[in-house]
């Protein structure tokens, strides 16, 4: 081998009498006990000491073909440590050694794993029988820990590295033959025989990955996964938490194909699923024997359409036709529908009952949801070979992606309802909820339900102040300066909300009647006198148009004999009304006036804003501090943007930690001038 210093190797060979120069190398004297090559000669620090030694394939020749038994474990064990340095990896090969396995195994397969990954030879150069040999060691049901782990690490290189390889490993290993290995303890061997299912899925061809999957769920592999190693009490460390994080991005890339097919509006099988989603939520509307004319039952058809929300209300096809999500955005519309029918019902029956501009559109909604879903979780992109990013609660559901899309779908409807949005801002609440879904994802919660319960906390009002307060860090608003200019601002900013809310009081609001069997279509007014010291209030035949004037209102409460301000549960007619108290939505809205004589005026407002807007300003009246949600976001909006114009002038200068020192007294004050 041409490889070492002739030249340097002549002249120590013939002053030390040591005969053949190829028969000797040199080698850094450290831990690693590299041979110096041509190709690595530059590498050598001044100051480091060489050692002559006999050349790799000296001691390979030597110890290989010892006939001690020991002699060959000891080579071997060597052998498994220098196979690292590619130039005893090169040696090696070129021998062409066939080491005998028995209890030599570990060590020989030890050897091998180190050898290959040099990437000297070709993995399609190994036979059929050398790989059977090995899955025959990963098949046996008792086998040494440190071969099967060994046999897993070269099936998966095997896969990995040759598209021929795949098919003849394909051939030897099952799904039901590596399961048994995840269900022990060792999380080594654990993380092995994912890489193999891994290794298989992604070489697998387009047509085979169904297929493997519907074997993978027969297996129960995701629910075994989840109990003996994500729930494992052994922590999850990174090599198992990046093959998992390929696993997750693997089963989900299985939508890439639904997510881009468009929908053929002729296609009558795929139009009955639309059908099915109408059938679903107007049941009761349903015209079982298709009475009526055909233009009669078009009408009926897109007001439908209309009602559930398509953008296209005579053909709502037409919706899929856009890829991404293409039938992806169906198929979860259909399992929603279908696994969750109620939540289904009350959202698309709830939503056609608003106004048109303040509907949250059910099937404009899925569509772009479940786009957004595909890109969070990036489906139809390769596993990144350094990411650990996996999430435990997709291991805990067969349909975990259509379940993340459910849970989704509900939080859009309440992100809708908490901004009061129209369909002008249907992207600004895109935004917010996907924003709410990443904060979420990224808290790794254990389970859907854990996960369902992070976005509860995660409110529009919560993503607000969590916006706002990242900003103010960014902007460096925590210095003192800046500090007691908000202090400062505060109570400016706090009267200004009490004016908001007390106009808004001066106003009116028209609120319900409610009993405590059913909603019933009476009303009354309430409304503040423009000097604010009376309420006067009064029923109404009917829902107004605009304002109703004072003199229309029979009854007035004078705010000198208002007490408190009761909310929620602690109010009578929450008490009273046994089936309004089970009813948590009315329960938020409700609040009471109490004054003389233990008197009440009771109130359910029609949603959270009107309830924020009175509870607030009755409080104001009476002196008390406004503390709810929308007080506090007001308070966080108006502030930044007062803080904000009043530094304007400051942008770009560093505001100092300290004022500047006051300068002494002058000698005299000759130069005061007595205006007297």
């Amino acid at each position: 081998m041409k490889c070492f210093f002739s030249s340097s190797l002549d002249p120590m060979a013939f002053r030390w009498s040591l005969g053949n120069h190829e028969n000797f190398a040199l080698q850094i004297a450290d831990a690693t006990n590299f041979y110096i090559t041509e190709k690595n000669r530059n590498d050598i620090k001044n100051g480091s000491i060489l050692r002559l030694t006999t050349s790799p394939s000296v001691q390979l020749h030597e110890r290989i073909q010892s006939s001690s038994m020991d002699a060959k474990l000891e080579s071997l064990k060597d052998l498994a440590n220098a196979s690292r340095d590619i130039t005893f990896a090169q040696e090696f090969i070129n021998l062409d050694v066939h080491c005998s396995f028995g209890d030599l195994l570990s060590f020989t397969l030890t050897a091998f794993v180190e050898l290959m990954d040099h990437g000297i030879v070709s993995w399609d150069t190994f036979s059929v029988a050398f790989i059977k040999k090995i899955a025959s060691y990963v098949n046996k049901s008792a086998m040494d820990t440190a071969v099967l782990q060994r046999s897993l690490a070269i099936l998966e290189s095997m896969v990995l590295n040759s598209q021929d390889l795949y098919h003849k490993v394909a051939q030897e290993i099952t799904i039901g033959q590596l399961i048994p290995h995840l269900q022990g303890t060792d999380q080594d061997i654990q993380t092995y025989t994912i890489a193999v299912i891994n290794a298989l899925f992604l070489k697998a061809p387009e047509e085979k990955r169904q297929e493997m999957a519907h074997i993978l769920a027969q297996k129960q592999l995701r629910s075994i996964i989840l109990s003996n190693v994500i729930r494992s009490p052994t922590p999850i460390n990174d090599e198992m938490a990046h093959q998992l994080y390929v696993l997750q991005v693997l089963t989900f890339n299985l939508l890439e194909d639904r997510m881009m097919t468009k929908m053929d509006p002729q296609d009558q099988a795929q139009r009955d699923i639309i059908f099915e989603l109408r059938r679903i939520a107007f049941d009761v509307e349903c015209d079982p024997n298709n009475s009526g004319s055909i233009e009669k039952r078009k009408s009926m058809y897109t007001r439908d359409y209309k009602k559930l929300g398509f953008i296209n209300h005579v053909n709502p096809a037409v919706d899929f036709t856009q890829i991404p999500p293409g039938m992806l955005a169906l198929d979860n519309m259909l399992y929603f529908a279908r696994h969750h029918q109620d939540a289904y019902i009350r959202i698309v029956l709830e939503n056609s009952s608003r106004e048109d501009k303040h509907e949250c559109p059910f099937g404009r909604s899925s569509i772009e949801l479940t786009k957004m879903l595909c890109e969070i979780l990036k489906v139809g992109e390769l596993p990144s070979e350094n990411c650990h990013d996996f999430h435990p609660m997709f291991f805990t559901h067969d349909r975990s992606f259509e379940e993340f899309f459910c849970i989704s779908i509900q939080l859009l409807n309440k992100t809708w309802k908490e901004m009061r949005a129209t369909s002008e801002d249907f992207n600004k609440v895109m935004q917010v909820v996907r924003e709410q879904i990443m904060r979420a994802l990224t808290l790794k919660p254990n389970s859907l339900d854990q996960f369902k319960s992070r976005l509860q906390n995660l409110s529009y009002t919560e993503i607000l102040k969590i916006r706002q307060s990242e900003r103010m860090n960014q902007e460096d608003f925590q210095s003192r300066p800046i500090l007691e200019l908000r202090e400062k601002i505060q109570p400016e900013i706090m009267e200004l909300i009490k004016q908001q809310r007390l106009n808004r009081l001066c106003d009116g609001t028209c609120f319900r009647k409610i009993s405590s069997r059913r909603r019933q279509d009476k009303f009354w007014y309430c409304r503040l006198s423009p000097n604010h010291k009376v309420l006067h209030y009064g029923d109404l035949e009917e829902s107004p148009q605009g304002e109703v004037p004072h003199d229309s209102l029979q009854d007035k409460l004078p705010v000198a004999d208002i007490k408190a301000v009761i909310t929620g549960k602690d109010c009578p007619h929450m008490k009273e009304k046994g089936a309004l108290k089970q009813n948590k939505e009315v329960l938020e809205l409700a609040f009471s006036v109490l004054y003389e004589s233990d008197e009440y005026l009771n109130f359910i407002a029609p949603d959270k804003h009107e309830y924020c807007v009175w509870t607030d300003g009755l409080n104001a009246l009476l002196g008390k501090e406004m503390t709810s949600d929308y007080t506090k976001s007001d308070m966080d909006t108006l502030l930044s943007m007062e803080m904000k114009l009043r530094l304007l002038d400051l942008e770009n200068i560093q505001i100092p930690e300290a004022p500047p020192p006051i300068p002494k007294e002058p000698s005299n004050y000759d130069f005061v001038y007595d205006c007297n």
